[in-house]
């Protein structure tokens, strides 16, 4: 029997490395990327709510409105683009390149709630903005209590 000597380092290096492994397949993966496995990256996004509508911020940075295409069938709206490199690597020796670049997808089935007919999108800075109205029967209405 060898004796080995205990090193905590190394066992902490372990867990760390194993931990790491797990939140990577966790969250870098998508059901997009399952579904579309020409998928290189997910741009980020932001969802937000009020009494009217919900508003889909998309970061977007260096791509051109004409790349994204925006679809909706069967209550699923679906984001496609595609961020170009726009780097040569004869004239540059990249030291670090930490931008996603390639083809992304984003999909989000929507209620049954929103007027699809009124959706709208815009595209200013890098942000991509969908507006999704909320059908006039669905939006909250308080009720009023009168005395007895």
């Amino acid at each position: 029997m060898n004796l080995v000597r205990f090193n905590p380092t190394r066992d902490l290096w372990k867990v760390r490395t194993d931990m790491d492994r797990l939140f990577n397949q966790l969250f870098s993966r998508t059901h997009e990327a399952d579904e579309y496995p020409e998928v290189d990256w997910s741009p980020r996004l932001d969802i937000a709510e009020n009494d009217s509508d919900f508003t889909i911020n998309v970061e977007l940075p260096g791509i051109k409105r004409d790349d994204i295409t925006i679809t909706l069938q069967d209550d699923v709206l679906t984001l496609k683009g595609e961020k170009r490199t726009g780097k040569d690597s004869k004239e540059h020796n990249y030291h670090l390149c930490e931008r996603s670049y390639g083809k992304f997808v984003r999909s989000f089935r929507l209620p049954n709630y929103f007027d699809s007919e009124k959706i709208d999108a815009s595209f200013k800075d890098g942000i991509l903005i969908l507006t999704l109205p909320k059908l006039a029967e669905t939006k909250a209405k308080q009720i009023e209590i009168k005395a007895k």
